[in-house]
């Protein structure tokens, strides 16, 4: 199991990379917060040769505008992985299961070389997820023994815990095969 962190505008920009073979960094959030931290974050995980993914917090309604926003401000490398936040909102609310895919889907068709995944927890993605459908991947959020989600669907990526930050691991057996999965969309 490869080991990973997801960051947001909380971590700082020079966070500790030893031992990580990737990073996901908050870049957007609906269709106005930008994360002011992402290009920096985004440099330091570059500059320890992470694979590097980036994640958008999925709100209901206007899931192209939200799609665009998110491409229209994520850097744009081949190799790079887009993600899906799909969980509970500031209001209590979240996107339905048509909107998730629909948000997965238009990113494939704006990013058509990246990767594109769901990030969601275990709870949703066992009483509210009904499509199970997650595009490239799961990434799933159960804070559990780290590589032993709680679920019986595969999964790429398990957020294993948050204390005292967003831990998570990789089911690739190297960084280099991470590498290759990412690159080949």
């Amino acid at each position: 199991m490869l080991q990973g962190v997801d960051i947001s505008a909380y971590q700082e920009s020079a966070y500790e990379t030893d031992g990580l073979s990737f990073v996901f960094i908050k870049a957007t959030e609906g269709r106005s917060y930008v994360n002011p931290r992402l290009a920096a974050q985004t440099k330091t995980a570059r500059d320890a040769g992470c694979v590097v993914g980036f994640y958008h917090f999925l709100w209901p309604g206007n899931i192209s505008s939200q799609a665009e926003y998110f491409v229209g401000h994520t850097p744009e490398k081949a190799g790079d992985i887009l993600a899906a936040d799909w969980e509970t909102t500031g209001d209590g609310t979240h996107a339905s299961n048509a909107e998730k895919d629909q948000f997965i889907r238009t990113v494939k068709e704006l990013r058509p070389h990246n990767r594109v995944i769901l990030y969601t927890n275990r709870t949703f993605w066992l009483t509210i997820d009904t499509t199970s459908y997650a595009g490239d991947g799961l990434w799933i959020a159960d804070y559990v023994t780290a590589g032993k989600p709680r679920i019986k669907a595969a999964w790429r990526f398990h957020q294993y815990t948050s204390d005292p930050s967003d831990k998570d691991v990789a089911n690739f057996s190297t960084r280099a095969a991470l590498r290759e999965w990412a690159g080949g969309a």
